[in-house]
């Protein structure tokens, strides 16, 4: 607070006060007092105003500076009015009490929100489980079919269990650091397991992977990437082009390891590229071919910052899309 902005909000009291020893002079005039002694008493009375006036604008200054300081300083900045100390007058003391009480009432509020929260994400997270058990069981009754009929099913139950984990990862995401643990591990064994669990829908999409210079160790969460790497390769499948191919290879970068991920689809549009990370978008692509969610680069990228994993896309309509991983060297890691 400036010394200006100070008087700006007191000009109607300045003015008032200004008035009134205009009047008290010209009274005093009237009556007859000497023109000195008015300007004598004139002069003492603006110096005790001036006084006053600064001693008040220091007063305020410097509260307002202590209570800025308490609110920098606390990380859970909805506390403040907790935290303050008790104000000397009674305009403020009221005024603080109202805010407290509308404090108190604003956490109990988000206290609320977070337990509905909380019960919602442990609500479908038990869901996915339990929907497992019977897409198992229709797995089963599917190897007993025979040629297409048995080929469409297993595909069919390949998307089903590709959206439940998504919808799982999507309830873990807002609390990462509650299922994600950072250890070294084998690159090569990841994309291999990935590989292998989305072989059906490779397999039925008609896509060759070629795999290239894979054997690196990285520090990650295996199961979280995984399932960044699954959600790429079932983008690739769903915007494939003539003779598809994905060629999945990896290089060191310094202490780093990147890993390309590089197919022949379809590609994306370049004026829907600066959107393709932001949630529910599915662009142009995603509206003709149908079944998606715009959640799968939303959920990558998400996952990728908190494993602090560099992800990048570059693509181009008609020619393929091209994702880069690039797993942090351990030493830069905050979370291990």
């Amino acid at each position: 607070m400036t010394f200006g902005e100070f008087l700006s909000d007191r000009l109607g009291r300045t003015a008032l006060q200004l008035v009134c020893a205009a009047a008290a002079a010209l009274f005093l005039a009237a009556t007859g007092t000497q023109t000195g002694v008015i300007v004598i008493l004139l002069l003492v009375y603006f110096l005790i105003f001036t006084t006053v006036q600064v001693v008040d604008f220091l007063r305020q200054r410097s509260r307002l500076l202590e209570l800025e300081s308490i609110l920098e300083g606390l990380d859970q900045k909805y506390l403040f009015a907790e935290c303050v100390p008790p104000p000397n007058g009674l305009y403020e003391r009221r005024l603080f009490d109202l805010t407290r009480r509308s404090g108190s009432a604003m956490i109990g509020a988000v206290s609320d929100a977070k337990n509905a929260q909380r019960e919602y994400r442990e609500y479908v997270e038990s869901w996915v489980h339990e929907v497992k058990t019977p897409i198992t069981a229709a797995r089963l009754v599917c190897r007993q079919l025979e040629g297409d009929t048995r080929r469409k099913l297993d595909y069919e139950l390949t998307q089903i269990e590709a959206h439940i984990e998504r919808a799982l990862f999507y309830a873990r995401a807002e609390y990462p650091e509650r299922d994600c643990v950072i250890r070294q591990t084998g690159l090569s064994e990841i994309v291999f397991q990935v590989v292998e669990n989305h072989r059906t829908l490779l397999i039925q999409s008609g896509i060759r992977v070629e795999t290239q210079e894979l054997d690196f160790p990285v520090y990650t969460d295996k199961k979280w990437a995984a399932f960044i790497l699954g959600q790429l390769l079932q983008n690739a499948a769903r915007y494939r082009g003539e003779d598809p191919v994905i060629i999945i290879s990896a290089k060191p970068l310094g202490k780093q390891t990147q890993l390309t991920i590089q197919d022949n689809g379809i590609g994306i549009p370049a004026h829907e590229l600066p959107r393709v990370f932001d949630r529910g978008f599915t662009g142009s692509n995603g509206r003709s071919r149908g079944g998606s969610t715009g959640m799968g680069l939303y959920l990558c990228k998400k996952l990728a910052g908190f494993l602090e994993l560099d992800l990048r896309l570059t693509s181009k309509e008609g020619a393929g899309t091209c994702v880069t991983l690039t797993f942090p060297a351990r030493e830069n890691l905050t979370k291990m």
